[in-house]
């Protein structure tokens, strides 16, 4: 008897999921939607959907909460979707290990939350935190506004259940602190963007809850000023700039005062005294500082740099880039975009996580389209970093969108053998093909 898809796993084939299940966040279209929607219940259902896969060379494309911006999650017609998000059960808190053990559909902020009742928290802090899946955040080793300090995802994960594309299931890494056992395969599947395994379980480190934490904003006249100032503070929590344009879109009133945005956390016993001498420092060039260790308050000033994207997606669609450069280059990128968006005449808005030197800028399309004018924006912005030392991509991934410049960044060598990892381990090339590498 041969199976079908539809013996091994809930499988829909309707119009609305298909076509629900074609694109994510990105809005990037591949053509017509997939063929099909599966959405396993367990770790056996996708064991079962791979073997099949494998043996009928079926590719599957891997889905979240489809909140990528890089198409990684894009798929068409002859694809099977892998809808993960009902494997979403948080397994176990740990309290006294400081970790967790989850299903890849958890939302970031719901794992947040359960940890919080245990005075802990889960560090990666991604601007999509409310709706983004950790099984997503994981294939794109996503950072967020706390990444100066405590680092992105990768740094995060101590262990992963992954099922392979002949549907074998791996575990990698360790529940303990340390390991040096083997090669390091959790790293590897951090940021594969599902093209090398399905990862169904991720074992993650928790933090405690700071006992404080002060808030610092800070009006610049421009944004050259606001990255200078961001260069003298390298032990912040949470380090934000957003440039005038962003900030006029988010809080016009705001923007009257000033023309660039740093907004700094400070964590710890000593989290206000801190900020008050951080104050201190940058105040000479500042048109005004705030402090506050209210925790409402903070929540306001936060909320303004969140309001970031969704602000200026109201004024239209945007390409939403990742670059990252060193931080001693971020004003000179900064300066760098402005003189492009001045030369090509296409309007960009631009944020960055300062104090890990990752960059979104914001590229607003011509009435939806990419006009050439728009994708000579967006490539001179992404040779400019590469040219200042940077990344393509300092926590998106590279999807199916960046992949037009990756010989801009990797050796031959680089890809090679980044191609015999992939043969290696999917060597049918039935997970998510034309992604990431």
């Amino acid at each position: 008897m041969t199976l079908t898809l539809d013996d091994l796993a809930p499988t829909d084939r309707s119009v609305a999921a298909r076509t629900a299940a074609h694109s994510d966040r990105s809005g990037w279209s591949p053509g017509t939607p997939p063929d099909a929607v599966v959405r396993p219940g367990s770790i056996a259902e996708v064991q079962a959907v791979l073997r099949w896969a494998t043996a009928e060379r079926v590719t599957v494309v891997p889905r979240g909460a489809g909140t990528g911006l890089t198409g990684g999650a894009s798929a068409t017609a002859g694809q099977v979707v892998l809808d993960l998000s009902g494997l979403d059960a948080i397994e176990s808190i740990d309290p006294v290990t400081g970790t967790a053990v989850v299903q890849p559909g958890v939302i970031v902020a719901d794992l947040d939350r359960a940890a919080a009742a245990h005075g802990l928290r889960y560090a990666p802090d991604p601007g999509s935190v409310a709706i983004a899946s950790i099984g997503g955040t994981i294939a794109t080793n996503a950072g967020g506004l706390r990444c100066a300090r405590h680092g992105g995802t990768r740094e995060a994960v101590l262990g992963l259940d992954v099922v392979l594309a002949d549907g074998e299931l791996l575990r990698t890494g360790t529940a303990g602190p340390r390991s040096v056992t083997g090669y390091d395969l959790t790293s590897l599947f951090v940021g594969s963007e599902g093209t090398l395994g399905i990862v169904v379980r991720a074992t993650v480190r928790l933090q405690p809850l700071p006992v404080s934490t002060a808030t610092v904003a800070a009006l610049f006249p421009d944004v050259a000023t606001a990255a200078a100032a961001a260069l003298t503070i390298p032990a912040a929590d949470t380090l934000e700039l957003l440039d005038g344009a962003t900030l006029a879109a988010v809080d016009p009133v705001l923007a009257t005062d000033g023309a660039a945005f740093l907004l700094i956390q400070l964590e710890g016993p000593s989290a206000l005294a801190e900020a008050a001498a951080l104050a201190y420092r940058i105040r000479p060039t500042a048109v005004r500082v705030d402090i506050t260790d209210d925790p409402a308050r903070s929540e306001r000033l936060i909320a303004t740099r969140r309001g970031a994207l969704p602000a200026v997606q109201r004024l239209g669609r945007v390409l939403i880039e990742d670059v990252s450069v060193p931080r001693t280059a971020l004003a000179e990128t900064l300066a760098g975009i402005a003189a492009i968006s001045d030369s090509t005449g296409v309007p960009v808005f631009t944020f960055a996580h300062a104090g890990a030197g990752v960059i979104h800028p914001l590229v607003l399309t011509d009435d939806g389209a990419v006009t050439p004018r728009v994708q000579e924006t967006v490539d001179a912005i992404v040779a400019l970093a590469l040219r200042l030392g940077g990344t393509l991509s300092g926590e998106h991934g590279i999807g199916v969108l960046k992949r037009r410049w990756l010989a801009d960044e990797l050796d031959p060598v680089a890809r090679t053998t980044l191609h015999r990892i992939k043969d290696a381990l999917d060597p049918a090339g039935v997970l998510n093909p034309g992604k990431a590498i």
